[in-house]
């Protein structure tokens, strides 16, 4: 009796310890747990991911992936830097509609935003993919592959299923695109962040997706791009009939975003072309420039990035002066 009593015992333990684990393993899977599928308009949802780069613990996930879904289909915006991130967003979606997904559109060639797009197509063969054009011809001549590459290195293999699916259907600027009950609007810059930016205004929703046109709460990159173009592009953005921003990383937020991103550039922009007029070096400037950009030193990456912000800002001014 005793022995029988036991072994049910241990039976129990055992049924416990495997519905823990399987618990556990679901978590860990889900590359989206613990950021929020955020409905910010009558048509649109936002996930808020982190805000530091990719790594093994976020496996990739490091964008603010968006969808808007129309009376029959479902539109994607920006869906993320890996294919698990994409079937993350997929499942997500599901949990708010049955709609299929029709259309995605991608703001530029940084692979943390778009990579994500090889999980649509594998829901969907005929989902139609948007882009810049000249986003379309960098990732086909070699950019989608230094992505796949460096996700790869920098989330330790996480990324590996991940293949490159790149944009086919090339943007113009102020093209709108229809679907159902919602317009899309593509603005297209020649260079901001990047040279392959679009930003997409949702009409009726009075949403503006930026991609990394704007930041909030995180230092940017701006190797491959302008500060000039960027400030000139947040100008742009400004005057559009928008309610709310959702930036490339961070939070949304309304047209304070578009503002504190341009004062964020500006700053730096400003500081290091006044103190390269007082005939000092980059590395003399950095002091300089930390010493105005009080309101923003709490953002994420922003001493490691102020650094290189400042050289990338003196090779511009530079740039500018011939």
């Amino acid at each position: 009796m005793k022995k029988t009593y036991y072994s049910k015992l241990g039976a129990i333990l055992i049924s416990f310890l495997i519905i823990l684990s399987a618990s556990a393993k679901d978590q860990s899977t889900d590359i989206l747990s613990g950021y929020e599928t955020k409905k910010i308009a009558e048509h649109t949802w936002f996930i808020p991911g982190p805000l530091e780069g990719p790594n093994p613990k976020n496996r990739g996930f490091m964008n603010n992936p968006a969808f808007v879904i129309t009376e029959k289909s479902v539109i994607v915006l920006d869906p993320g830097g890996t294919v698990e991130t994409g079937r993350a967003v997929l499942k997500r979606i599901r949990q708010q509609t049955k709609n299929p997904i029709t259309h995605v559109f991608n703001t530029h060639v940084h692979g943390d935003h778009w990579l994500g797009n090889q999980a649509f197509v594998e829901a969907n063969k005929d989902v139609k993919i948007y882009a810049h054009p000249k986003m379309i011809e960098l990732a086909t001549d070699g950019e989608a592959q230094v992505w796949i590459d460096m996700m790869m290195d920098r989330t330790k293999g996480a990324s590996k299923e991940t293949i490159a699916t790149i944009p086919t259907e090339a943007l113009k600027d102020q093209q709108e695109i229809k679907i159902d009950n919602i317009t899309i609007k593509a603005h297209l810059n020649e260079k901001a962040h990047t040279l392959t930016d679009a930003m997409y205004e949702i009409v009726e929703d009075k949403v503006l997706i930026t991609g990394d046109n704007a930041f909030n709460n995180r230092a940017p990159r701006l190797d491959d791009g302008s500060y000039i173009g960027n400030m000139a592009v947040l100008d742009k953005a400004l005057k559009l009939p928008i309610e709310i921003v959702i930036p490339g990383h961070g939070p949304a937020r309304g047209k304070e975003v578009l503002e504190n991103f341009k004062e964020f550039l500006s700053l730096v922009y400003n500081t290091t072309k006044k103190q390269m007029e007082n005939d000092l070096e980059a590395h003399e400037i950095k002091p300089k420039v930390i010493e105005v950009m009080g309101k923003f030193k709490d953002w994420t990456n922003y001493e490691g990035a102020i650094g290189k912000l400042v050289s990338v800002a003196a090779l511009e001014i530079e740039e500018n002066d011939f």
